[in-house]
C-alpha cells in the first residue's frame, strides 16, 4: 500500500535527506521524499499510525507530517527560478546544492557534505568560467612541475642515465621535493581539504581516498628524504638513498586534477547551448514613445512598453504583436526549422529572429519572466538535482570507501607477513597505496550527474525542458500517459462553425455570448469572441462574470443572466433542453465537434458548435507511444460523443469524458494505486492538480504559467510528439547512466585485486601507484566521454 503525506519544515536537500533517512528507519516501510512539492510517498506492509511517523520526525528535527490533501496544492503563478542563496551569504560562501541549508563559510573551499566547490552570492556564468579558468591555471602549474619530477624518477630507464652525470641521486631527490611543493600545496591542496572535511563529517567520498593515498606517499617520501638512516637497507638504492614516491604523489594529484578539469569543461560545454540561447537576446531595443522611436538598453524595458522590431532583428522580450505581421524563426526555441507566420495578437518570444517585415509588439514578460530565462533556470535546477538511480551510487560510495581502506590495510599486512623477505615493508606500502588510488570512486560519482547534465542540455535544445533529474528517470518507466484534449491533442485554436438559435436571431444570441466570453481566457471563449468580431458584431459590456471550472461561464448582459457551457452547467441551472435539439447536438458531437449550450435567464435558447482540429503530430505520437507499451488515456471536460470521436480517430487506449479537475486527479491516483507510473500532459489551470500528482507532469509550453509551474517537464512547442522525444531522451540517458556505472565498477572491481598484488605470485605483476592513478583517471575520462555522446542523440 502506498500513501502520500505532506511534510512541513523542509528547506533544503539536507532536510530532505534527513526526513527520508528518519522515516526509513521505521520497520516495514519504504519512503521516498521530495522537496518540491514537500511530500513523502510511503509504502507500508501494514497500516502505521500518523502519530508514530510524527514521533520519528520530531526526533530528527522540526518537521511535521500530515495526510496529503489535493486542495493543499497552490494554484498560483510563480516564476521558475533557481533556489536563492542564503540571506546572510553576502561576502560569504555557501554550497550551491544547499546541503546544509543556510549555512555559510568565511573562506572558499568545498562542501563537507557533497564535496562541491562553495560559491559566493555573486556566482554567475562568468564566475563559473572563472572557476574553470582557475582549474586550468592550476592544471598548467601541476603539469609544469610534475613532468620534470616524472623524468627524474624515470632517469634510470633512460639509456646511459644521463642525469646521474650531472647530479647525484640525493640532490635529484631534493629537487623532486622542491618541485612537488607547488603541486601539493597549491594546485592540489583542495583535494586534501576535502578529504579532511569528509573524514570529520564522516561523509566519505572519492577525495577521502585521494587524500589518504597521495598523502601517505608524500609523507613517506619526505620522511625517507630527511631521515634515511631510519630505513633498513632494503628500502635504499645502491647509492644509499631511499626509494621515494614524489613522482607517484604528483602524478596522482595531477591526473585527479585533470579529471576535475574535464568535468568542469564538460559542464561548461553542456550548458553551452543554454548560454548561446541567452546570447540570442539583443542588448538594445527600439522603444516607441509618442510615435517616435528611441533606442534603449534591454534592461530598461518595462511591461507595457511598445517596441518596434525591424526586419532581421532579434525579438527583445516576450510579448504580443499589436501592429503588423511577420514571419519568425523560432528554431532556436522549438527545434523546428520552418519559420512561423505571426499576425496581430500572436505571441512572440525573446531571442527569436524576425523575418523581412517590421512590426510593433507590446512587452508582457521581461527579465527573468521570459521563456529564455525560464529555460536557464530549469536547466540549472535540473543539473543540480539527483536522479533516484544515483541513490545506489551514493550508497555504494558511502560503504565503498571504508571497505577500500580496510582492504589497503589488509594488503599492507599481508605483504609484510607473506611478501618477499627483501623489501616486504616496501611492497606492502606500495601496494596499499595502489589499492587506495585505483579504488577511488571518482568515476562512480560522475556516472549519474554527467549524463543528467548532458541529457538536460540536449533536451533544452530540442524543446524539452526538464526541471529535475527524477522526472528524467521516471519518463523511462512510464506505462500510462494521461492527456487532456484541447490544446494538447488538438490545436487548441478552436473555431466557431455555427450558432443555432431556436428564435432565429443567431446574431443577437452571438452578441450576448461574445460579451460574456470576452472576459474568459479559455480557447473556446476566444473562438466565440473572434467569430463575433469577424462578423463585425459589436461587443456589449458584461458584468458579474463567473467562470465555473469544467462547466462554463456566467455573466450579465443588458440586465439578463447569460449561461454558456456544457450539459453539467445546464443541469446545475435546471435548464430544460428540447429532445429534438438534443438529437441535433449529439449528431454534431459524434462528428468530433464541441457543443456549448446557451441559456438566458435559465431558459434554453440555442447552442454553438466549435471545431478544434487534431494536431497533425498527435496521431503519429500516439501510435509511437502505444508501440512502446504506453497506454494513452484521454481525460477531457468535453462530452462523451466528442471525446469518443477523437479517441476513435487516434485509436486511444481509452478515454473519460465530462472530467472536472478533481476527476482527473482521482483517475491518476487510482492508476498509481494500481502500481502504474503515470505521466500527465496538460496545458491549463484546470490541469495543474493532475500535473502535480502525476509521477511526471508535462506542460505544453503553449499553455498557462500555472500549468508549466506544476509540471516537471515543459514542451516548448506543445504537442504530443514532444512526449515521444522526452521518453526517447529518458531512455538514452538511463542507458548512458547504466553504461557509466558499469565503467566505474569495472575499473574498481578489476583494479583493486591487481593493485593488491594477487597476480604477483603467478605472473610477477604489480601495479605501481602511478599506473593505478592513470587507470583511475581513465575511468573518469571514459565516463565523461560516454556522457558527452548524448549530445549527438537525434530526437
Amino acid at each position: 500500500m502506498k500513501y502520500t503525506y505532506t511534510i512541513n519544515g523542509m528547506h533544503c536537500n539536507s532536510c530532505k535527506s534527513k526526513v527520508e533517512n528518519a522515516l526509513n528507519t521505521i520497520e516495514g516501510v519504504d519512503v521516498e521524499v521530495s522537496l518540491n512539492p514537500p511530500q513523502a510517498v510511503i509504502s507500508m506492509q501494514k497500516p502505521i499510525q500518523l502519530a508514530h511517523f510524527q514521533e520519528v520526525l520530531s526526533a530528527a528535527g522540526n518537521y511535521t507530517i500530515k495526510v496529503f490533501n489535493p486542495n493543499d496544492l497552490k494554484l498560483k503563478v510563480t516564476k521558475t527560478v533557481a533556489p536563492a542563496p542564503p540571506a546572510n551569504a553576502v561576502g560569504k560562501y555557501y554550497c550551491p546544492m544547499f546541503c546544509e541549508g543556510d549555512k555559510v563559510y568565511d573562506e572558499p573551499g568545498s562542501c563537507p557534505v557533497c564535496g562541491m566547490d562553495l560559491v559566493t552570492i555573486e556566482a554567475t556564468d562568468e564566475d563559473e568560467n572563472k572557476s574553470y579558468l582557475e582549474l586550468w591555471h592550476k592544471m598548467k602549474i601541476a603539469t609544469l612541475f610534475t613532468i620534470p619530477i616524472f623524468i627524474i624518477a624515470m632517469a634510470d630507464m633512460i639509456p646511459g642515465n644521463p642525469l646521474m652525470h650531472i647530479l647525484d641521486m640525493k640532490s635529484w631527490n631534493w629537487i623532486q621535493f622542491v618541485l612537488s611543493l607547488p603541486v601539493v600545496f597549491y594546485a592540489s591542496w583542495m583535494f586534501f581539504e576535502r578529504a579532511w572535511k569528509s573524514i570529520l563529517s564522516w561523509n566519505l567520498n572519492m577525495f577521502t581516498l585521494i587524500g589518504i593515498g597521495a598523502g601517505m606517499a608524500f609523507l613517506f617520501s619526505i620522511f625517507g628524504l630527511l631521515f634515511p638512516q631510519f630505513f633498513p637497507e632494503e628500502f635504499k638504492t645502491s647509492m644509499g638513498t631511499v626509494h621515494l614516491y614524489f613522482e607517484a604523489t604528483t602524478v596522482i594529484l595531477t591526473l585527479v586534477l585533470l579529471g576535475q578539469l574535464l568535468e568542469a569543461r564538460a559542464h561548461s560545454r553542456t550548458s553551452g547551448a543554454i548560454k548561446e540561447l541567452l546570447k540570442l537576446a539583443p542588448s538594445e531595443a527600439h522603444l516607441i514613445i509618442d510615435g517616435k522611436e528611441q533606442l534603449i538598453a534591454i534592461q530598461d524595458i518595462q511591461k507595457g512598453n511598445l517596441l518596434r522590431v525591424k526586419p532581421g532583428e532579434k525579438i527583445p522580450v516576450d510579448g504580443k504583436i499589436i501592429d503588423g505581421e511577420c514571419t519568425i524563426d523560432e528554431s532556436m526555441i522549438s527545434g523546428e526549422p520552418i519559420p512561423v507566420d505571426k499576425k496581430s495578437g500572436d505571441w512572440v518570444i525573446a531571442g527569436t529572429i524576425n523575418g523581412t517585415k517590421s512590426f510593433v509588439m507590446e512587452a508582457e514578460k521581461i527579465g527573468s519572466e521570459t521563456l529564455l530565462s525560464q529555460i536557464v533556470a530549469m536547466v540549472k535546477e535540473a543539473s543540480r538535482s539527483k536522479a533516484p538511480i544515483q541513490k545506489l551510487a551514493d550508497k555504494v560510495a558511502k560503504y565503498f570507501v571504508p571497505i577500500v581502506v580496510v582492504t589497503a590495510v589488509l594488503t599492507f599486512f599481508v605483504w609484510v607477513q607473506f611478501g618477499p623477505e627483501q623489501n616486504a615493508l616496501m611492497y606492502g606500502f606500495i601496494n596499499a597505496v595502489a589499492v587506495l588510488i585505483i579504488a577511488c570512486p571518482c568515476a562512480l560519482g560522475l556516472a549519474t550527474p554527467m549524463s543528467v547534465m548532458v541529457g538536460v542540455g540536449k533536451g533544452a535544445q530540442s524543446g524539452v525542458l526538464i526541471k529535475n533529474a527524477e522526472a528524467l528517470e521516471s519518463m523511462n518507466k512510464v506505462d500510462v500517459l494521461i492527456t487532456d484534449k484541447t490544446g494538447t491533442i488538438t490545436e487548441g485554436k478552436p473555431s466557431v462553425e455555427k450558432v443555432f438559435s431556436i428564435q432565429d436571431n443567431e446574431n443577437d444570441l452571438l452578441q450576448m455570448i461574445a460579451a460574456v466570453n470576452q472576459h474568459s481566457e479559455h480557447p473556446l471563449a476566444q473562438a466565440v469572441v473572434n467569430f463575433a468580431i469577424a462578423k463585425e458584431i459589436e461587443l456589449l459590456e458584461a458584468n458579474n462574470f463567473e467562470s465555473i471550472t469544467g462547466k462554463g461561464v456566467l455573466g450579465t448582459v443588458a440586465n439578463k443572466r447569460i449561461a454558456l457551457g456544457n450539459v453539467k452547467l445546464m443541469e446545475d441551472l435546471q435548464v430544460t433542453i428540447p429532445p429534438e435539439i438534443e438529437r441535433q447536438i449529439v449528431a454534431e458531437q459524434k462528428l468530433g465537434k464541441t457543443v456549448s449550450y446557451i441559456a438566458i435567464e435559465n431558459q434554453f435558447l440555442g447552442f454553438i458548435t466549435i471545431a478544434d482540429a487534431i494536431k497533425a503530430s498527435s496521431k503519429d505520437a500516439v501510435k509511437e507511444l502505444l508501440n512502446q507499451g504506453v497506454d494513452v488515456i484521454m481525460l477531457t471536460g468535453d462530452n462523451e460523443n466528442t471525446a469518443q470521436a477523437v479517441a476513435n480517430e487516434l485509436q486511444l487506449s481509452s478515454f473519460v469524458a465530462n472530467c472536472l479537475p478533481e476527476d482527473k486527479l482521482k483517475v491518476i491516483q487510482k492508476l498509481q494505486a494500481e502500481g502504474k507510473i503515470v505521466v500527465m500532459a496538460g496545458d491549463g489551470i484546470n490541469d495543474a492538480p493532475a500535473l502535480a500528482q502525476a509521477n511526471v507532469g508535462i506542460a505544453m509550453g503553449t499553455g498557462t504559467d500555472v500549468a508549466i509551474e506544476s509540471a516537471k517537464i515543459t514542451l516548448v512547442k506543445g504537442d504530443l510528439q514532444g512526449i515521444v522525444k522526452a521518453k526517447e531522451l529518458s531512455q538514452a540517458v538511463m542507458r548512458n547512466i547504466r553504461q557509466n556505472l558499469f565503467f566505474a565498477f569495472f575499473y574498481n572491481v578489476l583494479g583493486i585485486p591487481i593493485a593488491a598484488g594477487v597476480l604477483y605470485p603467478f605472473f610477477g605483476i604489480l601495479l605501481s601507484p602511478m599506473i593505478a592513478a592513470l587507470a583511475m583517471s581513465l575511468s573518469s575520462v571514459s565516463v565523461i566521454s560516454n556522457a558527452l555522446r548524448l549530445r549527438n542523440l537525434k530526437l
